[in-house]
């Protein structure tokens, strides 16, 4: 009977194996994860280092997570929080996957205010479990991060509590995830129950954030294709469609090196994904300049629009004085150069991620991997699936 026992027990762990090694045998593809994320970070005063650290590593958090195979669809979020009487207590923006959309919210949150060391904490966290639209699938990984410096008002008599608002959260498969910054005695106890009390981690960082650029030897490379890249872009659709997506633009002009490359990996990221759904080939590939749609260039190369259905209405004054001949020349022009672009870009990139792949590594060696991106990212990939 025990050895009978023993061969049921192998056959069961045995067959979940097998079954995975036939699909790989007929070619099946691997579901694609949902992965959706929100950041509830403090943004009073004193939190001045930690905001300027995510401004620069957002992309590079979304990065890590859009490397892996097949690319998962990731969604983020965004709250901002302080307290009463302060500017705003709150500022909310739900889940998109969009990220330059967020990206470009992120760069308008501005450290300022504070001073009597509680924050509005129990509003931020109950906001970001009752008012952000969370996947309702049990399926789909939904991660908090809560990020502060000091614990929440506790005498608020109208405030959800955070014992309270984790039950909420546990109901809605939410885990919440706590990152300390600094090291104020009063946050440490609240910042581990929460974690513990939501199935989430806690994890300490230094009150700047402690985030570190890492330079690679193709940065100046990638940061003139970035340049070349944006001029490529035909912003199409409404007239607020191609004012964000100008906007989109400028920002990407501006961003350091570092910041501009991590963005155009997600991009890359992101724009294989799309074209392997689609059936594009490798040949026929471009990638989006932007997200969140608008780039007439990336929907003529992927062939959403067609270059004789291309509406006038949508197109910028300077574009629309066109004779219908220039102005096919001219985005056949902006396509195949796209197309040249993309394949220099794309061998940039996988020389830099080996150079950061090899860095971080390196920097983890010698003790230094405590950043907030760093820890950001080892939950995050703890928790996947």
């Amino acid at each position: 009977m025990k050895k009978l026992a023993l061969l049921l027990t192998a056959c069961l762990i045995l067959a979940p194996l097998a079954a995975k090694d036939d699909e790989k045998k007929k070619g099946k593809k691997p579901k694609k994860e949902t992965i959706e994320v929100c950041f509830v970070l403090d943004t009073t005063g004193s939190m001045g280092g930690l905001i300027e650290g995510a401004k620069q590593k957002i992309w590079a958090i979304a990065n890590e997570i859009l490397a892996s195979e097949p690319t998962p669809n990731l969604r983020i979020g965004l709250i901002g929080y302080r307290d009463r009487k302060e500017a705003y207590v709150t500022q909310v923006h739900d889940l998109s996957d969009d990220i330059d959309d967020i990206y470009a919210k992120l760069m308008k949150f501005q450290a300022q205010g504070g001073g009597d060391t509680p924050e509005s904490v129990n509003q931020a966290l109950h906001e970001a479990v009752t008012k952000i639209k969370w996947n309702k699938s049990k399926k789909v990984l939904k991660l908090v991060f809560l990020v502060g410096d000091a614990p929440p008002h506790m005498d608020y008599q109208d405030d959800v509590k955070y014992p309270e608002i984790c039950k909420l959260a546990a109901k809605k498969n939410l885990i919440l995830n706590t990152v300390q910054c600094g090291s104020m005695a009063s946050t440490t106890p609240i910042w581990k129950e929460i974690a513990k009390l939501a199935e989430g981690d806690f994890v300490a960082i230094a009150q700047s954030g402690g985030v570190a650029a890492i330079s690679t030897p193709v940065d100046a490379e990638i940061a003139k294709l970035n340049r070349e890249l944006g001029i490529t872009v035909v912003a199409y659709g409404d007239s607020d469609k191609r004012r964000v997506v100008r906007g989109k633009i400028a920002l990407a002009a501006e961003a350091k090196e570092e910041v501009a490359a991590d963005r155009l990996s997600v991009l890359s990221f992101k724009s294989k994904a799309v074209a392997e759904v689609s059936g594009v080939g490798a040949a026929d590939f471009t990638s989006a300049y932007v997200d969140g749609g608008g780039d007439l260039v990336d929907d003529l190369a992927s062939g959403r629009v067609d270059f004789d259905e291309v509406e006038n209405e949508k197109l910028s004054e300077e574009v629309r004085k066109m004779s219908k001949e220039e102005r096919k020349k001219y985005l056949e022009e902006q396509v195949a150069k796209r197309k040249e672009l993309q394949n220099k870009l794309d061998e940039l990139l996988a020389k830099r991620r080996d150079f950061v792949t090899a860095e971080k590594k390196r920097l983890a060696e010698s003790g230094k991997k405590d950043g907030f991106d760093e820890k950001v990212s080892e939950i995050i990939s703890k928790r996947r699936r």
